[in-house]
């Protein structure tokens, strides 16, 4: 594997991504991975690996560049987190995953056309209008325990749906505070008037974050391995 530390100018500022993938039989699909709240972090280095191993050129940003270039949880906290979370919009990363795709059409390892998009909690809904603002591009794109799918926002992704032509793919945690299954449902009813091809399913026994190996009490073993065959599954089909 070949990784990377690539700062992509934006409109906004430096936006400092890692780029992972194979060192041969490329180019490769790109595929978009895009960070949950506590940040880019070599956890998610790692998932992102994984991910390339199976064949992708995987560009994973720090969306928090317009505020900061690294940013720590456990040294910073829960409170200036959410700032930074609460600081970011979907038009704002759309305009980032422009900039990536952008980038990527210079590298010869990374190939042109499907691409695929994954987010993870408060990415989940970046993923999901992410989708539907590259309709010709993102044949594949998935949610994660994501927050704020389906609500009364004026940019929320559930709204833009009907512009999606790839495959939309959510797993969710049984029991999220933060996506009460209320919001599941109303994302349910509502896709399934839109002609799209997605899927919604449910992950027994989870809570939000279960798919983060470091996440103390909510990892869930069983369940993370089942995204992962659902991810690479539906990267598989689709790019």
């Amino acid at each position: 594997m070949i990784d990377r530390d690539i700062d992509i100018r934006t409109k906004d500022g430096v936006m400092n991504t890692f780029i992972t993938h194979p060192e041969e039989n490329g180019p490769h699909p790109i595929v978009v991975f895009l960070m949950d709240a506590p940040g880019k972090r070599e956890e998610l280095h790692d998932m992102a690996r994984r991910l390339g191993t199976a064949g992708y050129f995987v560009m994973l940003p720090n969306l928090y560049y317009r505020r900061l270039r690294e940013f720590d949880v456990e040294r910073s906290g829960r409170e200036e987190m959410f700032g930074h979370m609460h600081s970011l919009s979907n038009a704002m990363i759309c305009e980032d995953v422009a900039a990536l795709l952008d980038f990527a059409a210079s590298d010869r390892a990374a190939r042109d056309g499907k691409t695929g998009c994954v987010g993870y909690c408060m990415s989940g809904p970046f993923a999901f209008a992410a989708a539907s603002a590259f309709p010709g591009r993102i044949a594949a794109a998935a949610s994660f325990h994501g927050v704020r799918l389906f609500g009364n926002a004026e940019d929320s992704p559930h709204l833009n749906a009907g512009k999606i032509r790839g495959e939309m793919y959510f797993g969710c945690a049984e029991a999220d505070e933060y996506a009460p299954q209320q919001m599941i449902d109303d994302l349910a009813r509502h896709l399934a008037g839109t002609g799209i091809n997605y899927r919604i399913e449910i992950y027994p026994d989870t809570e939000h974050g279960f798919v983060f190996p470091s996440r103390q009490g909510k990892y869930h073993k069983p369940a993370a391995e089942r995204h992962w065959e659902r991810l690479l599954a539906l990267f598989g089909r689709c790019l």
